[in-house]
């Protein structure tokens, strides 16, 4: 439908090796980065998790980013709501532009958990044999001190589990591009996630971009 052309949206994809053949269903523009080893403009080393991809984009676009920005993992659909495809994506996040949404993300769960990411099921024999980290905690709490003011929170609350959300520019201006650049160091001293960085920041992310400039640490700043 005409309807559904939203201007301003553009979709930030991770890949390794997965079929993106889906994404032509978004009706917007979309920058897939490939993590296969395969050469290109938007080819990535294999570190990190998605978050590794999506501070990359942040830190290499900075500040020119589109109205709103959709971060999404290469295979959204195991943690999308039940029988949500790609066009259903799509009408998702042409509404919340639509209705002016700040932040929003896309799995069918949210997660509360405590400043080791806990309860999780990192252990668990599905996770055998993925990452270096498997078994072992999430540093939220770790992560947070290291890049915002103020005491670290006992419990946070998750509304974009799985690297799924859209986001708005505004708010991705709210952090400088400092603190993404710190961000990254964070991501990139810990490449195959053997203390599950890049897990914790699926835990952060409605935190990073939750508009608050009053976390911003002064260091950060340009």
């Amino acid at each position: 439908m005409a309807s559904d052309h939203i201007s301003g949206i553009e979709c930030v994809v991770a890949r390794y090796d997965e079929d993106v053949a889906w994404t032509g269903a978004l009706r917007c523009p979309v920058a897939v980065y490939d993590k296969s080893g395969a050469p290109g403009p938007l080819s990535l080393p294999n570190i990190g998790r998605e978050t590794h991809t999506y501070l990359t984009h942040i830190v290499r676009r900075y500040p020119d980013f589109p109205e709103y920005s959709v971060f999404l993992q290469a295979d959204p659909f195991p943690h999308l709501p039940e029988g949500m495809d790609a066009p259903g994506l799509w009408a998702r996040i042409a509404q919340n532009a639509r209705l002016g949404v700040s932040f929003a993300g896309f799995a069918w769960f949210k997660l509360k958990c405590d400043r080791l990411g806990r309860p999780h099921d990192m252990a668990g024999p599905d996770k055998r044999g993925r990452w270096a980290g498997r078994g072992g905690d999430i540093p939220v709490g770790e992560v947070y001190a290291a890049l915002f003011c103020g005491p670290v929170p006992e419990i946070f609350l998750t509304p974009a589990p799985a690297g799924l959300f859209m986001v708005a520019r505004k708010r991705i201006l709210a952090r400088p591009p400092g603190f993404y650049r710190a961000a990254l160091d964070l991501v990139e001293a810990d490449p195959q996630d053997e203390r599950n960085t890049g897990h914790a920041f699926e835990r952060l992310w409605n935190v990073i971009f939750n508009g608050k400039t009053d976390l911003n640490r002064p260091e950060w700043a340009d």
